[in-house]
């Protein structure tokens, strides 16, 4: 539960702040088509919740032997660097930022422990794969969070630089 707990604290964070994240990225892409609503940032992290929800639940089952589970764990763990990097990157507060090393992290570390104490540690293996399961469940969530609530995404005016 600490890994369910830790990514919704996170998330919460990402819910309010994604929409001005997307429009950093829309001028640095110098496309608006990255935007992203408010609702559609709440739709497609609520999507991601019911994967991350599933996967704890498969954990708690199978004592942490879940496939599911131990993919979701290592990639949201090696999420987090994805959150730091985008910020040196753009050289600013990115949705994110401040949940992923203090809460996300230490959740993700202790849900690790866990599965070491457990006799069954996460493996590199496990966090290639969940990392391509994760950032496939991100694009998945955010398109279908386009198509529920329209491709009618906001536009801004992009500073052209």
């Amino acid at each position: 539960m600490a890994l369910f707990a830790a990514w919704l604290v996170h998330d919460v964070e990402e819910v309010f702040t994604f929409p001005a994240t997307s429009r950093l990225l829309a001028a640095r892409l110098g496309t608006d088509r990255v935007v992203v609503s408010p609702a559609q940032s709440v739709l497609a992290i609520a999507l991601m919740g019911v994967l991350v929800g599933a996967a704890c639940v498969r954990g708690a089952r199978t004592q942490g032997k879940s496939r599911l589970y131990r993919e979701v764990l290592a990639g949201l763990e090696a999420h987090v660097v994805t959150h730091v990097a985008t910020s040196i990157s753009f050289k600013s507060y990115t949705a994110g930022l401040i949940t992923a090393p203090l809460v996300m992290l230490p959740g993700a570390r202790v849900a690790r422990a866990e599965l070491r104490r457990g006799g069954s540690p996460l493996l590199p293996s496990d966090t290639v794969r969940g990392g391509a399961l994760l950032f496939a469940a991100a694009i998945g969530s955010h398109f279908i969070s386009r198509l529920v609530l329209g491709a009618g995404y906001p536009r801004v005016r992009i500073p052209r630089t």
